[in-house]
């Protein structure tokens, strides 16, 4: 932050007059009697405000944490409960982790003298299980609750409950100026206080006809911009990371044709998968004379803001993840955003001068084609670990849980079935003593505890482990083809794993994701915390795999395809599945495979897949397959290859 640091005693005058600066301030003695007032209250603001800053400090200067009470304040990303604690902290004048500290996965920087906790909702989840009426709370604040991720919509079932109960428990819910009348109506009709914004107005720009292609369109509409608009930074929306590269590249390849006939344009990209070090590119100042213009995933609609951005340039779509229960796929496709979205990117033009909004769509889609809202998570999700969570919790109805948006029927009686598979519910769906994964206890009595641990670990971040950049794509293929190793997916995890040694040079030679290699350091660390809690020894397989591909087996059992004429069919439900391209066994095609994942992106893909054996499965899980299913064809003639090689799918 470049604004000066106030001194130790109380607020600084430079932070003083920052925070009577922000729109909020004014409203400062309304709202504090308001609260005073009513047990809930749902507080409508701009991003920019300043509530996620201020409120909990209001709260703080009008006795709310006398007692040793504090004041939590739940956030959807990690991210931002760690910055925005670090600037409360130095607003206050006060060490973080002291009187202002914050709590998410993997760290907690907060002591006995904290009153003021940001933390993620999921963390707040977690404290119900040891505190489960929160008593140690005088105020609970959910902010970004438009957002409606998983976590925030059980918080939501959850607080209504106690808040029911402790009567002295103040409840407020902070949301962008989106769907605040169903928060308001959810929690028994609170009242709604609105703080008016500090935004600029935006103008909207429509096509006069649909777009064929929607990438040339962003190209050429950012090279008019450039070259007709007054100076002004500007931010792409598009769907993801290939998008975003196909789309830098162009950009960078037209500005090379037109050479000094144009000023210069710094192209900059921005998704989760890109390495700390360029994510924070974006950052920078613009200079003199130059424009920037940040290609982006919908990651900037709410979580950041970029300093400069007055042109925005929205094709209308994002990528969602929706999950069948019936087949127990994700799928992660392309859709129309909703009008909600389309509005909150707008807004983006608005926060430093009047803006202008390109939206690469008609106003008759805007219309009648988007949906008013996203769909909440919740609605769209696994809920294996929701329904465990909620059981730990002693919530056992869980049919008639007071869910803001319930989840599909056959979501939740899925993961119920998938739980009782597994050995964590009884025939009552009550949980059972043990309530860990059998193929911890399979690892253990198998010797090779370790590494399932390493592959649980590196699974949690599987995705985001190889690093291939659109310019050295040959390099990348083949360093990760030096970790491949006999047997399938998770074992190249495990080698990965084993080779990096933490160098974050190594990581960089071998185009590894560093920052996913230190996560899943940390999830492995806290697994082995747990395992030596429920004093569970931890063992090692000495480099033998079968015992690693039977612990797997254990874990995954429901998760199995068989190859067969037509190529991979899931065991119990017949679905025609494919092995990833990416996949070591991509040409390998052994008979029986488990897949930690499916998903659907141009097909029914595979992912992470280990070979099997068909004996295991009777012998991990004999209730749930019979024998006869799990017959082996193999006197009869099997295909060679599925589908095309890596070659002709580009």
């Amino acid at each position: 932050l470049s604004l000066p640091l106030s001194p130790r005693n109380s607020y600084g005058t430079g932070w003083r007059e920052v925070r009577r600066s922000l729109p909020i301030f004014p409203y400062r003695e309304d709202l504090l009697a308001a609260i005073n007032e009513h047990q809930i209250l749902v507080i409508e603001g701009e991003t920019g405000s300043g509530k996620t800053t201020q409120i909990p400090q209001y709260l703080l200067e009008d006795g709310y944490t006398n007692g040793g009470m504090k004041i939590g304040c739940t956030q959807p990303r990690r991210v931002a409960a760690m910055s925005v604690a670090a600037r409360v902290a130095q607003e206050m004048g006060v060490k973080l982790g002291n009187e202002v500290g914050y709590s998410i996965r993997f760290e907690d920087c907060t002591s006995e003298r904290t009153v003021l906790k940001y933390m993620t909702d999921g963390m707040l989840l977690r404290e119900f299980l040891t505190e489960p009426d929160l008593a140690s709370y005088s105020v609970i604040i959910i902010d970004e609750a438009h957002e409606r991720t998983l976590h925030t919509d059980i918080l939501f079932g959850l607080i209504k409950d106690i808040a029911r109960f402790r009567s002295d428990l103040k409840v407020l819910v902070a949301s962008a100026t989106l769907d605040t009348e169903r928060f308001s109506c959810f929690f028994d009709e609170a009242p709604v206080f609105r703080i008016p914004g500090r935004r600029f107005p935006v103008d909207i720009f429509y096509t006069k006809a649909p777009e064929a292609d929607y990438l040339e369109a962003c190209v050429v509409s950012v090279l008019q911009i450039h070259v007709t608009q007054a100076p002004g930074d500007v931010l792409v929306f598009l769907t993801g990371q290939e998008e975003i590269e196909a789309c830098c590249e162009m950009l960078q390849e037209r500005c090379r044709r037109l050479g000094s006939k144009i000023a210069e344009l710094l192209v900059l990209p921005i998704y989760a998968n890109l390495p700390s070090d360029m994510q924070a590119k974006i950052f920078n100042p613009t200079p003199p004379g130059a424009r920037k213009v940040v290609v982006a995933t919908n990651i900037a609609e709410t979580s950041l803001t970029i300093d400069g951005i007055i042109y925005v340039i929205d094709p209308g779509f994002c990528k969602q993840k929706s999950y069948n229960a019936r087949t127990g796929m994700e799928s992660l496709i392309v859709t129309p955003c909703s009008r909600a979205s389309a509005n909150q990117r707008a807004g983006r033009a608005g926060r430093v001068a009047a803006g202008k909004c390109f939206r690469l769509y008609t106003a008759w889609a805007f219309k009648h084609e988007m949906e008013e809202t996203t769909v909440p998570e919740i609605q769209r999700t696994n809920l294996g670990n929701v329904v465990l969570l909620l059981k730990s919790l002693g919530i056992n109805d869980l049919i008639h849980f007071d869910f803001m948006d319930p989840p599909p029927h056959e979501t939740l009686v899925l993961a119920l079935e998938q739980l009782y598979a597994l050995g964590a519910l009884n025939h009552m769906g009550e949980l059972t003593k043990v309530q860990t994964s059998l193929s911890w206890f399979y690892s253990t009595r198998n010797y090779c505890s370790e590494e399932v641990l390493t592959i649980a670990a590196m699974l949690s971040v599987n995705n985001s482990i190889f690093y291939r950049p659109k310019d050295k794509v040959v390099h990348a293929d083949n360093a990760r083809m030096n970790f491949v190793v006999p047997g399938g997916d998770h074992l190249v995890l495990l080698n990965v794993y084993t080779q990096s040694g933490y160098s974050t040079q190594w990581c960089y030679e071998n185009f590894i994701q560093f920052r996913s290699m230190r996560r899943a350091r940390d999830v492995r660390d806290q697994l082995e915390g747990l395992m030596d809690r429920i004093e569970v020894e931890v063992v090692s397989s000495q480099g033998d795999s079968l015992p690693i591909r039977k612990a797997v087996t254990a874990g995954y059992f429901y998760h199995t395809a068989r190859l067969s004429k037509g190529g991979y069919k899931t065991v119990k439900h017949q679905q025609t599945v494919y092995v990833h391209p990416n996949s070591s066994l991509f040409e390998e095609q052994p008979r029986w495979l488990i897949y930690h994942e499916l998903v659907f992106t141009t097909k029914e893909f595979m992912r992470q897949v280990i070979e099997i054996e068909s004996g295991w499965l009777l012998e991990v899980a004999p209730h749930y397959y019979k024998s006869k299913e799990l017959e082996d064809s193999s006197s009869k003639k099997m295909p060679r290859k599925q589908g095309k090689t890596k070659e002709e799918l580009g």
